[in-house]
């Protein structure tokens, strides 16, 4: 595979303080905005890398694109030649797009769902450590890339084989969902993939999304990190949309929060990892968690 973790997200913004409020004093991110930004785009800090998230001005609030990064131009050479032979469009990124990404280089598309991405390699950093307005120990990232996201994909079958078949990410578990006890409603897919060790670093969903991105996941070093994120929220009155709990698939220890740009961001630790894909089974569940993660909260006033 040569996309090798999810590297950074960009998110649109009608107003770009309410995301470093929500950043820096929830999330426990590092503004770096002073060196990297101006006053149309801002920047996050989790690790050495310079950024994490921007954040961008716009006339909504939304998901702008992920940031797929691969090890070297051959990588990402790689990525362009697979587009081109499944006959997906793409744009190579111009100097001042590049300059602005702190890469060496990119390219830009579009997937089935109309979700945009960028791919991209070699990051510019001077490699300074995370300095958490909030006092957070450390994210895990690393070759494990920033996270992971799950996107909406109404036309479900399309999007999967483009990500499985083209772009060759592996499925690591799947699941089907009904939100009401109506055995008439339509199931809905709900597929975990991975392009590293960390259990997953894409989902997709058999919905339309609003903000055109269903949440996106941040981990930290330990679940005493998850609490006092989860004292911040409250401080902040900021919108819970999913109780504490652990996962049964990748075992993350997690609660969500709603974001300013109206999807979820799922704050945990102990997440998951599977060293030897080749050796590991991939499986259905019928379970979102071993136990928490009450979402109904997300609907409560």
């Amino acid at each position: 595979m040569s996309i090798k973790s999810l590297g950074y997200i960009g998110v649109n913004a009608t107003e770009l303080g309410k995301w470093k409020d929500f950043a820096c004093d929830v999330m426990g991110l590092e503004d770096t905005s002073a060196s990297l930004g101006d006053e149309t785009t801002h920047y996050y800090k989790m690790d050495d890398h310079p950024y994490r998230v921007f954040v961008q001005q716009a006339e909504t609030d939304g998901l702008a694109l992920c940031g797929w990064e691969t090890n070297n131009q051959k990588g990402l050479d790689e990525v362009a030649a697979a587009l081109s032979s499944a006959g997906v469009a793409f744009t190579w990124g111009d100097d001042a797009t590049i300059a602005k990404r702190r890469v060496q280089n990119l390219l830009s598309f579009t997937d089935p769902a109309g979700n945009h991405h960028e791919a991209y390699w070699g990051v510019v950093s001077d490699f300074k450590a995370l300095n958490s307005p909030q006092g957070v120990s450390g994210f895990v990232t690393g070759d494990q890339g920033l996270g992971h996201i799950v996107l909406p994909a109404p036309n479900f079958d399309e999007t999967s084989n483009f990500f499985i078949d083209v772009l060759g990410f592996g499925l690591s578990d799947l699941m089907k969902l009904r939100f009401t006890p109506d055995p008439d409603e339509p199931v809905k897919r709900l597929w975990f993939m991975h392009c590293n060790r960390r259990h997953h670093s894409l989902g997709l969903l058999e919905l339309p999304h609003p903000a055109g991105c269903v949440h996106v996941m941040t981990e930290v070093n330990n679940v005493d990190e998850v609490g006092l994120c989860n004292d911040r929220r409250i401080a902040a009155d900021v919108k819970l949309t999913g109780t504490l709990g652990r996962h049964a698939n990748d075992h993350m220890v997690s609660f969500y929060m709603q974001s300013p740009a109206g999807f979820d961001v799922e704050y945990g630790a102990e997440g998951r990892t599977i060293e030897e894909w080749d050796k590991y089974e991939v499986f259905e569940s019928t379970v979102v968690s071993f136990w928490g993660h009450d979402f109904s909260v997300g609907h409560a006033d």
